[in-house]
């Protein structure tokens, strides 16, 4: 879905350092490290020091590599566990990508003062079955896998559960709920995209002629697209220097240097409006600025070194997903298709290896989905920013005379990083109300300003990510 960039750092670097000791070992109802041990087909692969008052545990569950057919074959999913007392909620977290294995909390595990179970999505490594079907690779069955999850640590805690995720996380939450909507007390979903019809991208496009206060940034930035291609040669020659003083190679994604430049500048505007604040508008290189100011700029808000085969491998499994049934968004190219040397390369199926074999698109899977949420979803919440461009197809929530407890907010001025905290007083005071109400969690004895477990950045864990 996104072909968005910026330079690559995966999620354990950009985590939150936790620093403290143990908590202590015993508490009501037995050791939360026995307990966890007495889990059918759950390892404890190690404990880990984190703050006082929680303890940490990297875990692996043996998940079978196709659900419809347990019996042949099997890997082991890779968890967390931060750990709060067993009488409180469970906050079921997901990036939708690969896991942190350092101690951080999300907004909702902070708000409700609960503990946290983070996911590795199948398919990123190391949860990956070993031979790899990747046919076995589709919502349903991670949704399966998530399921299992619950319904194999349930007995450990007596409290409510809450599923929550940003960007590719939310979206996961939300298929986990559309296949098991029981297995959760209420699910948050930050910045999730919902890219109902793949072929009609037409929102998208009318996002950044309307995106920002400014007309003038977008403009910039179009401006900045085109000078750009017109410095080709010397832009694609800083790639090439670039390349081959990190080890980087274009064989196995894009297929060249100058194929991923292009791929590059048609991201900068997407990539700008997702992450940068609009005080950077007026950074924007003009046309007068020297290439290695171009350059510099590029580098900043997109990435050279993302759309290498190096930036690209650890994201393969997102990219199959978006090429087989998540979709594919559309920036402009009006301004720059006379420049273009690949038209039409703008698609997740770029990324991956020509050896690859893809099923037919699936264009029911996203339609299903959005149906649910529209029609039957219940206990769901939706925060989006006003600046993101992957909200520009959210999911929609009909509270018109509808009495499903399900609602739909988004943070003024906010983009990828939007969270309930960014919403409007009104708004914020809704979502956590509601959140807490899911949770069984009541407002005057919850913990306030707990910062024992620094929060989870949602916008820094996502910033190094396609989507």
């Amino acid at each position: 879905m996104s072909l968005r960039s910026a330079s690559l750092s995966l999620l354990a670097a950009s985590a939150l350092v936790l620093t403290g000791v143990p908590a202590v070992a015993q508490e009501r109802g037995g050791d939360i490290a026995d307990r966890l041990e007495d889990v059918p087909g759950l390892t404890v692969v190690e404990e880990k020091p984190t703050a006082e008052g929680f303890r940490y545990f990297v875990l692996s569950y043996e998940q079978p590599a196709d659900h419809a057919r347990p019996g042949e074959g099997v890997f082991e999913q890779r968890l967390t566990l931060l750990h709060r007392g067993l009488d409180r909620p469970t906050v079921l977290h997901t990036s939708g990508y690969g896991v942190s294995t350092t101690p951080f909390r999300s907004e909702p595990t902070r708000l409700v003062d609960g503990n946290q179970i983070s996911t590795e999505q199948r398919f990123f490594s190391p949860s990956r079955p070993d031979p790899a079907d990747w046919d076995d690779l589709n919502i349903r069955q991670a949704a399966a896998d998530h399921h299992r999850i619950v319904e194999a640590i349930n007995d450990v805690y007596t409290g409510e559960w809450i599923s929550t995720g940003a960007s590719k996380g939310g979206m996961t939450s939300v298929y986990h709920r559309r296949f098991y909507p029981d297995d959760v007390d209420g699910t948050v979903a930050y910045v999730a995209p919902n890219d109902v019809r793949d072929h009609q991208d037409r929102a998208y496009l009318e996002f950044f002629d309307t995106v920002g206060d400014d007309p003038s940034c977008q403009q910039d930035l179009e401006a900045l697209q085109r000078e750009a291609l017109e410095r080709r040669g010397e832009l694609v020659a800083h790639y090439e220097d670039l390349a081959a003083a990190n080890g980087w190679t274009f064989d196995n994604g894009i297929g060249s240097a100058d194929a991923a430049f292009e791929m590059l500048v048609l991201d900068t505007a997407w990539a700008f409006w997702q992450y940068q604040p609009t005080e950077r508008c007026a950074e924007v290189p003009g046309t007068e600025a020297s290439t290695g100011d171009i350059a510099a700029f590029l580098d900043d808000v997109a990435g050279f070194g993302f759309y290498t085969d190096q930036g690209i491998e650890p994201y393969i499994p997102y990219y199959y997903q978006a090429a087989t049934q998540l979709g594919t968004p559309s920036v402009p190219t009006d301004h720059v298709e006379d420049l273009l040397n690949h038209p039409g390369q703008f698609e997740a199926a770029t990324y991956l290896p020509d050896d690859m074999d893809l099923p037919r698109f699936d264009r029911r899977a996203m339609i299903d989905v959005d149906r649910w949420v529209r029609t039957r979803g219940t206990e769901l919440l939706f925060v989006d920013g006003e600046y993101d461009p992957w909200g520009a197809e959210p999911f929609r929530i009909n509270r018109n005379g509808d009495r499903r407890d399900a609602m739909r907010f988004v943070a003024p001025g906010a983009n990828h990083g939007a969270n309930i905290a960014a919403l409007a007083e009104q708004d914020r005071a809704e979502a956590t109300a509601a959140l807490l109400s899911w949770a069984g969690v009541d407002d005057e004895v919850r913990t306030k300003g707990d910062d024992r477990v620094p929060e989870l950045d949602d916008a820094e864990q996502e910033r190094r990510r396609p989507l």
